[in-house]
């Protein structure tokens, strides 16, 4: 047919990738005629579809793709994935289509590389790492913060090859980061990442720059942010913070308290935490008021001369200095030119000086500092002199004392000086010398020279220097007389005079005295200086020098007894004993002070005014103990007419005491001996002299509360009898107010008694307002002692010594003695002493019966066995104890008894002899009333026919009694109660004679268990020695031991030797006997008994 065609693919297959378990389409279309056939290859194979395996999960579509329904893929088979063609066939032929490969998408679990935690401070870059796990396609990589995704978008952020990167780091970057691989097949996310962002530390107030006044209280403000939180110091550059004036609040802010100049510099507030540290400082100016160091004082100088003020000054900042005249307009500042100031100059330190000084100069000069800080002044008189006001003549060296023989030649001297050069005359005994006399001559230099002297020029001679200063004299004796071949002493000379001391110097002014000092001079003279004198002038005084002093020994003395407001001058001596030396330079004019403050040229009207308009602001009291408190205040408005403060102070309601403050600059004060728990009201008033300013604001504080510190006083204890019981009735007085430290709130009463078993003690607590109380119940015989003590908020005071009283009416004496001897009981010493007296009693006690017993034991005794056995049957035991004379008479014979025993064989040591025999078995006469069980006896020894056999020593044997006072005790459990006992079994018995106690017949039952038949042998016994075992004598009786025993008198016991074996069991019956004779088997058994025990 020519419309048929050969195939022609029109749509390739194109590659897939597909994931697994997905279905997946593989497009082929192809046109042809007839319509081709479809069909695919992989790899060079054909593919089976649905169409030769309806299993199979490919459907070849009609348009010729190939379907799957589910892609199949596994690590070792891989039946989908290759490379796929479709060809399409006619019989004109086929068509191929292109290749298109089928992949299966994968994706791995594991990241190759998951993001770590990341720690960055803030504004820092963060990079988190990620490599996502293998796949097919290759995954992509995404980031998620908190469960969102990061916005990528944010210029700050970068994702590049599986890395996040943050530059500049916020604190809003912090979290939790997951590193997120994708591809077709899914998602895969890493485990999580934490990033940290830390800030550094960052200040939100930095402290600032202050400048503040002494004794105020500053504040540097340090705030700061940062993650982790920082920590903050402080610090001051060059130097420590104040110790004990700095206070690091809780906004981490310092805070100074009190400053001073010295606390000036620069504070730095260090922030620091693990990602970084800042620092930021303020600088703190402390300005302090100016302050007078070194006041002018008050000067008095003559014409022409220079005076210097001085006026030292301080303060922060440094305070300026200037002077100005009283009533002058003039300012006088440092380094002004001189054609300013003229004869006026003030220096870099503040000193005024005058020089060439006029008689208008004389006023009061007062010196300003002045500041940012504040002001101060002072101010300083000067006067000058007139000439008038000159200082009278001083005599150097006057006549001297002398004694001189008739017809010699005296001379008495009168050096002077002064200005004007002063003129001399002569007195004697007050009467003026005249030239008549041709023996009398005045010498140039003053001196007065007697030739050929007489016996009526004897007398006192003055020399009177004088000029319009005023005059000077100087008085000595003169004694005319034979000598008698008396040596008389020469006059000094002027190098045995001491030299003069240097220029005294005044230290410290009052109203009424002066104070002085000055330095010793060199030289010494002839001898050492013994004292000094003072001299004074005053032209208010007189017009001549007068000694204000004598016998001065040190060089500093203070001249009292002057007049206010006067001007002196001083001179001094010294003295040794050849005389006085020359005068001292004279001091310097001082001035004492006056009376009132107009004296010293003050205003009072000024000062009453300023003291009036003075502010003191009076702060809280702060308190330093119990009985101290701290007092600061400040001063709005300075003045400079203030002395001082005075605080006063008061118990609310009380009186006013007074603390005076004698320093204008201080600021604060410290009271002390306050009474503790007392409300005090306190003020403050500045004073200058008797003027006082205006009081500050009333204040009241409190003191904090102690205990009392005395107990209360006056304790008295009286004696009250109600009915059958005894009472006391205490009362005291409160402690001395200034030791009560509080208000007593109530009062604590103790009686205590004395007997410390059983405590007697009465407590009661009353009110403060009460001061008697009464105690009731209180014993007979028993010593109480009362103790008082008062109570304030602060605990309980000191307690009153304890008064002793005593209970009922029993005596003091009595008591105490009884009180004594109950101490003494029980004292450990005491009872551990009764302790040890009783030991050694009982032990000599013990000592005592030992040897006793023993004695006894060394008394001869025997022992014999007999036994009676027949073969292989059980047996009871009985040891039979014989005395002489105890036996009945009527013993009959019995078929065990193989022979009667020779009676020779018995006999000890001559004595009666022993027989012994069975009592009526069959009767209940032969029980012991009471409880004994044998356990183990002691088997005789095996003897050949030819030895003769000798009783072994006993063992030792223990009996325990148990007497029963109403009958027989019941036999031991599993032993027949019957009181008789078979003897057809194998017995044994022991004789034991005694020489001294009459005989005693006893049996006692005992069970063993024979483990094979046994021959009886006749044994004959002979005497045995006296035994030295250490056994107790055999001395005890038992008054219950049964009687009716019948012994013949001719028996000698026979004994069977066999061997017994005795480990087979221990007896178990328990023998009555109802009917006893005393005899020493109680002991016996019960020693027997005790061994059995033992063993």
């Amino acid at each position: 047919n020519a419309n048929n065609a050969a195939p022609r693919i029109v749509e390739h297959p194109s590659d897939l990738i597909v994931s697994k378990g997905e279905p997946a389409t593989l497009n082929c279309k192809a046109e042809g005629r007839p319509t081709p056939m479809v069909e695919w290859y992989k790899d060079g194979e054909r593919v089976e579809t649905d169409r030769e395996d309806p299993r199979s999960h490919r459907m070849l579509l009609p348009s010729g793709s190939l379907f799957f329904l589910r892609i199949v893929h596994g690590r070792r088979s891989k039946p989908d994935e290759g490379v796929y063609v479709c060809v399409a066939r006619n019989y004109l032929g086929e068509a191929v289509s292109r290749n298109a490969s089928l992949e299966v998408a994968i994706l791995r679990d594991d990241f190759r590389q998951t993001p770590s935690d990341v720690v960055v401070a803030a504004g820092e870059p963060a990079v988190m790492e990620c490599i996502p796990p293998r796949g097919h396609p290759e995954p992509t990589i995404s980031w998620k913060r908190n469960n969102v995704k990061v916005n990528d978008k944010d210029e700050r952020i970068t994702i590049r090859g599986g890395k996040l990167m943050i530059s500049n780091t916020r604190k809003s970057d912090a979290g939790m980061y997951v590193c997120v691989g994708t591809n077709m097949v899914g998602e895969k996310d890493s485990d999580p990442a934490e990033l940290v962002v830390f800030e550094r530390p960052m200040f939100v107030r930095r402290p600032v720059n202050q400048v503040v006044l002494a004794d105020d209280t500053v504040d540097f403000q340090c705030e700061v942010q940062g993650d982790p939180t920082p920590t903050i110091r402080w610090r001051k550059e060059e130097g420590e913070l104040p110790r004990g004036r700095f206070e690091i609040r809780a906004d981490n802010s310092l805070r100074l308290t009190q400053v001073k100049a010295e606390d000036e510099g620069s504070y730095t507030c260090l922030s620091e935490n693990s990602v970084g540290k800042a620092e930021a400082s303020g600088t703190l100016q402390v300005h302090v008021p100016p302050q007078i160091v070194v006041r002018p004082r008050d000067q008095i100088s003559a014409q022409g001369r220079t005076v210097t003020f001085l006026c030292g000054t301080k303060g922060n900042p440094p305070p300026a200095v200037f002077w100005q005249k009283e009533g002058s307009q003039v300012l006088l500042f440092p380094s002004q030119p001189p054609s300013q100031s003229g004869r006026f100059s003030v220096s870099l330190s503040g000193e005024l000086t005058i020089t060439d000084v006029h008689s208008e100069d004389s006023g009061y000069y007062i010196c300003q500092a002045i500041s940012v800080a504040g002001s101060i002044l002072t101010k300083a008189l000067l006067e000058v002199e007139t000439p008038s006001d000159r200082i009278p003549p001083i005599i150097r060296q006057g006549p001297a004392n002398q004694t001189l023989a008739p017809g010699t030649t005296a001379q008495l001297q009168c050096h002077v000086m002064g200005n004007p050069l002063p003129s001399i005359q002569w007195e004697r005994d007050g009467q003026r010398i005249l030239g008549n006399d041709e023996r009398i001559s005045l010498m140039e230099n003053g001196t007065l020279q007697i030739t050929a002297l007489q016996e009526t020029d004897s007398g006192a001679y003055t020399c009177v220097a004088s000029s319009l200063s005023g005059e000077t004299s100087w008085s000595g004796v003169l004694t005319v007389k034979e000598s008698g071949g008396l040596s008389v002493p020469p006059v000094s000379e002027p190098y045995q005079l001491p030299g003069p001391p240097q220029k005294p110097v005044v230290t410290d002014v009052t109203r009424n005295s002066v104070t002085l000092t000055w330095q010793p001079n060199a030289h010494e003279g002839g001898a050492a200086v013994t004292s000094y004198i003072i001299e004074a002038f005053s032209q208010s005084a007189g017009s001549t020098w007068q000694t204000v002093a004598d016998f001065v020994k040190l060089e500093k003395h203070t001249v009292t007894g002057l007049s206010p407001n006067t001007i002196y001058l001083f001179i001094v001596r010294a003295v040794n004993a050849y005389g006085l030396s020359d005068p001292s330079p004279i001091s310097e004019p001082v001035r004492t002070q006056d009376v009132s403050p107009t004296g010293q040229g003050v205003d009072h009207r000024q000062v009453q005014r300023e003291l009036g308009e003075m502010a003191v602001q009076l702060h809280e009291p702060a308190l330093l103990t119990a009985s101290s408190v701290k007092i600061s205040w400040n001063v709005d408005r300075q003045s400079q007419y203030i002395q001082g403060y005075r605080l006063l102070y008061r118990p609310v309601g009380g009186s006013w005491s007074q603390q005076e403050v004698k320093a204008a600059t201080e600021r604060s004060a410290v009271i002390a001996n306050l009474l503790k728990g007392t409300e005090y009201e306190i003020k403050i008033r500045p004073y200058f002299n008797e003027f006082q300013g205006m009081d500050s604001r009333l204040l009241t504080f409190r003191t904090p509360e102690e205990v009392p510190s005395a107990p209360p006083r006056a304790v008295t204890v009286a004696t009250v009898k109600l009915s059958n019981s005894s009472s006391i009735s205490v009362s005291w007085q409160p402690p001395p107010t200034e030791m009560q430290n509080g208000v007593i709130q109530e009062y604590k009463v103790w009686c205590l008694g004395n007997d410390s078993q059983t405590r007697y003690h009465i407590n009661q607590t009353v009110d403060g307002s009460v001061l008697t109380t009464l105690l009731k119940g209180l014993l007979p015989g028993v010593l109480y002692q009362v103790e008082v003590a008062a109570v304030t908020s602060a605990g309980v005071g000191t307690h009153k010594q304890p008064t002793v009283t005593g209970g009922g009416s029993e005596s003091d004496e009595n008591v105490s003695l009884a009180e004594q001897i109950t101490d003494v009981v029980k004292q450990p010493a005491f009872i551990a002493g009764i302790g040890g007296a009783c030991w050694v009693i009982l032990m000599g006690f013990s000592v005592w019966i030992y040897c006793r017993r023993k004695k006894r034991k060394e008394l001869s005794h025997y022992t014999a066995s007999f036994a009676y056995t027949p073969a292989g049957i059980d047996i009871f035991g009985y040891v039979w104890i014989c005395r002489p004379g105890m036996m009945g008479a009527n013993m009959g014979n019995y078929p065990w008894l193989a022979d009667s025993w020779p009676t020779t064989n018995l006999v000890h040591n001559g004595k009666d002899s022993v027989n012994c025999c069975t009592s009526k078995h069959d009767t209940p006469e032969r029980y012991y009333n009471g409880k004994t069980r044998f356990y183990r006896a002691t088997p005789p020894a095996v003897l050949s026919d030819e030895e003769e056999w000798c009783p072994p020593l006993p063992d030792r044997t223990y009996l325990m009694d148990g007497v029963m006072e109403d009958g027989p005790a019941p036999p031991p459990r599993g032993v027949a109660s019957s009181p008789t006992t078979s003897y057809s079994h194998q017995s044994t018995a022991t004789l034991t004679p005694s020489p001294r106690d009459d005989g005693h017949c006893l049996d006692i039952p005992r069970l063993h268990q024979l483990e094979q038949p046994q021959i009886a042998r006749r044994l004959p016994c002979g005497p045995v020695p006296v035994p030295r075992a250490p056994s107790p004598p055999l001395t005890q009786s038992n008054p219950n031991l049964a009687a009716n025993q019948e012994c013949p008198d001719n028996t000698v016991p026979h004994r069977s030797a066999h061997k017994r074996d005795l480990s087979q069991g221990a007896a178990q019956s328990v023998e009555n006997i109802n009917n006893t004779t005393p005899g020493v088997f109680p002991f016996l058994y019960k020693r027997a008994t005790e061994v059995l025990l033992l063993k």
